[in-house]
């Protein structure tokens, strides 16, 4: 790995599509060294777009282009860039998702993904991205977690989780038509969902999460009178779960759940189905959550909030998210560090 337990950890922050958001809030947080007590942080990506970028924040950087993540040169005031060269921005226009924008995207965020399988960096925090574009550009993946278990030859489960003010929102299914997700709901997903959102929030220091599942029907099927999902399966699931030592109950009703989690009852909740959740956490905080993909063996955190086309080029994009994305990278990362100097 490229850290050790007394470094902080190399993050790779890629721009996201150079037609959003993504560019300027970048910039912006590299330009005052606000993260420079969580992580080392190394750009991705064109540096014609983080000049863009720059414009648009009304802010200077001082830019040192280097090869790799292993040629940078740290605490020295400047911006360590990975310059690949490959997005000029001057011929992109601004606020537009495009296939061309889409393919460019993913393929810095693979040229991250190399860097941090060759061990050059911890963890990837990417700005806002466009799914639809990158699917158009030739990434046929209904979203970037896929691509990313892909290109790591990851084969097991892994799912999109959302973070909020110290809540985990997990989710059985993900990106995929009601109707699919529907048949994609078992005891194995579900029981998947729980182990993995437990695991996740030990490793983010959480020593006992306590989970609770939401429900698939209204008012969890009111004994049977809306389905019989809860009583035969759901429920069933959750506790043989909880016999495992994992803190989970359940179901709950879907339309209350939240309400009780984010007063405190929760630690976390696992959805049944992607709207599900999103609804509830988007409300509570949409420019402040962050998303991470989860089970993969890189550390991917980003925004939840998505490119802000209506605003792109105006300097007033919010980067609390990012922010946060990149804080939540380095916990995550330091402490999987631990956990391997613990093994050993």
């Amino acid at each position: 790995m490229a850290t050790s337990t007394n470094e902080l950890p190399v993050i790779a922050l890629t721009p996201g599509d150079c037609t959003g958001i993504g560019p300027e809030q970048v910039a912006r947080i590299l330009s005052d060294d606000r993260l420079a007590d969580v992580a080392r942080l190394v750009v991705v990506g064109d540096a014609r777009v983080l000049d863009m970028g720059m414009d648009h924040a009304g802010v200077k950087l001082k830019v040192e282009r280097i090869a790799s993540p292993k040629a940078a040169k740290w605490g020295r005031g400047t911006v360590q860039l990975v310059d690949l060269g490959n997005t000029d921005p001057a011929k992109i226009p601004l606020g537009k998702a495009s296939a061309e924008t889409g393919r460019l995207t993913g393929e810095t965020l693979s040229r991250a993904i190399d860097f941090s399988r060759d061990g050059e960096v911890d963890a990837i925090t990417f700005a806002p991205l466009n799914k639809r574009a990158m699917f158009d550009g030739g990434w046929k993946f209904p979203d970037e977690h896929k691509m990313f278990a892909s290109l790591l030859g990851h084969k097991t489960y892994f799912s999109e989780m959302n973070v909020l003010d110290g809540q985990w929102m997990s989710r059985v299914t993900g990106h995929q038509s009601l109707r699919e997700a529907l048949d994609g709901i078992n005891p194995e997903s579900i029981t998947d969902a729980i182990e993995l959102v437990d695991r996740m929030m030990r490793r983010a220091g959480v020593a006992k999460p306590r989970i609770a599942v939401a429900a698939l029907n209204p008012h969890a099927g009111e004994n049977g009178l809306f389905g019989r999902d809860e009583i035969e399966m759901i429920r069933p699931t959750v506790e043989a779960a909880a016999q495992t030592g994992i803190a989970c109950t359940g179901p709950y009703p879907a339309d209350t759940v939240y309400i009780r989690a984010f007063a405190g009852e929760f630690d976390s909740v696992v959805a049944m189905y992607h709207d599900q959740g999103q609804i509830a956490t988007k409300l509570r905080g949409f420019n402040r959550g962050v998303t991470v993909t989860a089970g993969l063996e890189t550390v991917f955190t980003t925004p939840s909030h998505g490119t802000a086309f209506d605003i792109v080029g105006q300097g007033v994009a919010n980067t609390g998210a990012l922010e946060s994305a990149v804080r939540l990278a380095a916990k995550l990362v330091s402490i999987k560090v631990e956990e391997a100097a613990y093994a050993h």
